[in-house]
């Protein structure tokens, strides 16, 4: 019997060493760089046994996005912990820690990943869907606490300064303590209509 009839069947360590490998490769590369051969070869897999798993590379790359939407959705769920035990302010809670995340990101200009994906989901009407669907359903879950449009005008602003920094238009680290220094002044309590 040869060794690969032998070896024991791992599916999940598989997909994930694909979304790995893939998100390496798009850090790196870009999107356009991560071919399906190119991430099977740095997997160790075959072609075949990628496409089993992700039968092409659009379903691969979104697979790859919605696992950077539930490490952000992890991170976020953190520091919302972390906000409720130092901050009993709950309006604006979300937003607050969404801006602090995003900003974040910027920083970590080195995260190649997050800076081709959202690039691509300037074009990619499946990314762009799946990023609208995570941040609506986060924006229900805080309805109560941030569904004024001031605080959207916080995210939107956020989301520009992301931009801006991937543009290399903005210094991340001064657009971050200025948009969380006025984050935290406009979150203290709801402007008047």
């Amino acid at each position: 019997m040869s060794l690969s009839h032998q070896r024991k069947k791992q599916p999940e360590l598989v997909r994930r060493s694909l979304i790995d490998c893939a998100a390496r490769i798009v850090a790196e590369a870009g999107v356009g760089g991560a071919t399906i051969q190119a991430v099977a070869d740095a997997a160790g897999v075959t072609k075949g046994g990628l496409l089993h798993h992700f039968p092409s590379k659009q379903i691969l790359i979104e697979a790859l996005f919605a696992d950077l939407l539930e490490q952000l959705d992890a991170q976020l769920d953190a520091q919302l912990e972390g906000e409720l035990e130092g901050d009993a302010r709950s309006y604006g809670r979300f937003t607050r820690a969404y801006v602090r995340a995003m900003t974040r990101l910027s920083e970590e200009a080195s995260n190649g990943v997050w800076t081709a994906l959202t690039l691509a989901m300037q074009s990619e009407k499946p990314l762009r869907a799946l990023w609208s669907g995570w941040l609506e359903a986060r924006l229900r879950r805080h309805a109560k606490t941030d569904s004024d449009p001031s605080l959207a005008i916080l995210r939107y602003a956020a989301d520009g300064i992301w931009l801006a920094v991937l543009t290399e238009e903005v210094s991340s680290a001064d657009a971050r303590r200025k948009l969380l220094a006025l984050i935290d002044r406009l979150s203290r309590k709801p402007l008047a209509p």
